[in-house]
């Protein structure tokens, strides 16, 4: 594990490259003793600091819950970072790409909660019930790590590598529409290049909302109502510069479209 001054050091080099968009070298080529929980610490002296700065905290994202996101990056466990209001766009959003590093696109579904969900024996149906709503997303990743040789350890130190969010116009309740069959196909200047279905999300795009809700558990912590919780993609990410058109249709939850300048 990392002693606390390793820990504020390193959230200080990841702070200095969120300010700069550049890119630091792989926390764990430098440290190879550095742990999940040494990483999640590393996250929250971040998060703490943006929210002393006078950033509002309104979700959470979960990465790296699909088959296609774990073969795209090497890694095979979720993780999850936090998101501010500052970073959630709406659809037909004109994006600016220089704010982020490596950036990148992911189709995801969002979920709204409408009551507190808490672990540790949280299971689907509960995270279902304590849902008001899905809204489809697309989430932009902006890495400060070196991607080559990345491990969850970087991953997670990085808030799970989460940039921003662009939300769609379609609310839909769980119990309106098969959540598992929502498509997604992602296209960059009217180029199809990625497409998946929300069933890759580990067999239901909510049962990531689960895992999190038993993660929290662990450190005594519940997801809140009120909270939006980016659930993880079903296709590959896609690169993406200044001048790109992106869109994104998720059939009957509606199309995302975004430009970034």
């Amino acid at each position: 594990m990392l002693t606390p001054d390793q820990i504020a050091q390193i959230a200080d080099e990841l702070a200095e490259a969120d300010r700069t968009h550049s890119v630091i070298p792989r926390i764990t080529a430098r440290y190879p003793e550095a742990t999940v929980e040494d990483a999640y610490a590393i996250q929250a002296i971040w998060r703490d600091r943006m929210v002393a700065a006078g950033r509002r905290l309104v979700g959470r994202k979960i990465g790296l819950t699909s088959k296609a996101m774990q073969q795209a990056t090497g890694i095979t466990e979720p993780d999850y970072g936090v998101m501010f209001d500052d970073t959630v766009y709406p659809s037909g959003s004109e994006i600016e790409a220089a704010r982020f590093s490596n950036v990148r696109i992911e189709v995801e579904l969002a979920f709204v909660l409408k009551t507190p969900l808490a672990g540790p024996d949280c299971t689907l149906e509960d995270a279902l019930a304590a849902i008001d709503y899905a809204v489809p997303a697309l989430e932009i990743l902006n890495s400060h790590i070196e991607l080559e040789g990345r491990t969850i350890v970087d991953t997670i130190s990085d808030n799970a590598a989460y940039g921003a969010m662009v939300l769609g116009d379609v609310h839909r309740r769980p119990d309106e529409i098969d959540l598992r069959w929502v498509p997604g196909v992602l296209s960059r200047n009217g180029e199809i290049e990625e497409t998946g279905v929300a069933m890759g999300v580990l067999g239901h795009p909510a049962t990531g909302v689960a895992w999190l809700a038993n993660k929290f558990a662990q450190h005594g912590a519940r997801l809140e109502a009120g909270e939006i919780i980016l659930a993880g993609s079903f296709t590959r990410p896609m690169w993406v510069s200044a001048g790109d058109d992106v869109r994104a249709d998720f059939g009957p939850m509606g199309v995302i479209t975004c430009r970034f300048v």
